[in-house]
């Protein structure tokens, strides 16, 4: 079956004859129609991950997929074949830039069915971050004051959503020219990062999600209230990462050291960090297609390309200036 895939680290993403995919007692076949394109996905072909995720080359990529089930294995319950459905697959089996994804039964859920599948492809990585984040994580309520920086990105204009929809008063970072549609989507206010400093500008909130790091990790701890969180997506790691990994003592050892910095200075300001590695759950994914079809969230996908423009669009998503997601169309 043809897919994108890379066959060494920094290497280019290329169109491939990859194998038709095992299909194992718990999971189910895939026929991809359109796939989410990420900075998970540059990330991991660059090899930024390549000590903590070990995937074996030549290796396809892709995080997000929405589709139709071909066939399932014995021990399914919960999809037939025929199935609308949308999924993250799981670390270590993802590979959704190819016509076809085996994927764990417990990774998958319904596709929303007031959308289409190249919006429903755009929402499971970044929707179930969003979720882990703010229901499983920080846990926001009505009255919370919740601060997501990179509104207009793929995982801020979901974020945003769910924020506002959770009861929060939702301040976000984006260009100005973003303001009123980010105002559109829930926030309540909108911090210009390119002539305005959000720490000089917010104060007293209960959690700030941040997807850049260094300077911008550490003037978020500052706007927090006692006992307040920041949780990183961009890290540095923290220990309790590297030990939902399994890692072994010394390499939990060294990823402790890279967040130490950032874990004193949260200390002394009397707040918490910590780092969040979304994983798949299809139960979580069902959840949110249920608040998609109530109209409580909304995709927003910023570019379509088609399945043969695949290394196209991750060079645009990498370029940036995008709102909300790059998406490949199996169909255009």
């Amino acid at each position: 079956m043809k897919a994108f895939s890379i066959e060494r680290y920094q290497g280019e993403i290329r169109a491939t004859d990859a194998p038709e995919p095992v299909v194992g007692e718990h999971d189910v076949l895939v026929r991809v129609l359109a796939a989410g394109v990420n900075q998970l996905d540059s990330k991991l072909a660059e090899g930024e991950f390549k000590a903590l995720l070990t995937y074996r080359l030549p290796l396809v990529l892709g995080h997000d997929a929405a589709g139709v089930v071909e066939a399932v294995g014995p021990a399914v319950t919960r999809f037939a074949v025929g199935d609308e459905v949308f999924a993250r697959p799981a670390d270590l089996r993802i590979g959704t830039f190819a016509e076809r994804i085996a994927i764990a039964e417990a990774d998958v859920a319904q596709k929303p069915s007031s959308i289409s599948m190249v919006e429903a492809a755009g929402l499971p990585l970044v929707a179930l971050t969003a979720w882990q984040a703010l229901v499983e994580r920080a846990r926001v309520g009505p009255g919370q004051r919740v601060l997501i920086h990179g509104g207009a990105g793929g995982f801020g204009s979901v974020a945003v959503q769910l924020a506002k929809h959770l009861g929060a008063h939702v301040a976000t970072t984006a260009s100005g020219s973003n303001a009123e549609w980010l105002r559109d989507l829930g926030a309540d206010e909108v911090i210009d990062y390119r002539s305005q400093r959000f720490d000089e500008l917010l104060d007293g909130y209960h959690v700030v999600i941040d997807g850049v790091g260094g300077e911008n990790l550490e003037r978020s701890l500052r706007i927090l209230k006692p006992g307040g969180l920041a949780i990183g997506l961009a890290g540095p790691p923290d220990p309790e990462f590297a030990r939902q990994l399994g890692l072994n003592p010394l390499v939990r050892l060294a990823i402790g050291g890279l967040s130490a910095k950032v874990r004193r200075q949260a200390k002394r300001l009397g707040v918490r960090y910590s780092f969040l590695w979304m994983r798949a759950d299809g139960a979580q994914l069902a959840e949110i297609a249920a608040l998609v079809d109530a109209g409580a969230i909304r995709p927003v996908v910023g570019r379509v390309f088609p399945f043969d423009e695949t290394p196209a669009a991750l060079a645009a998503l990498g370029r940036g200036g995008l709102r909300g997601k790059v998406v490949i169309d199996h169909g255009a």
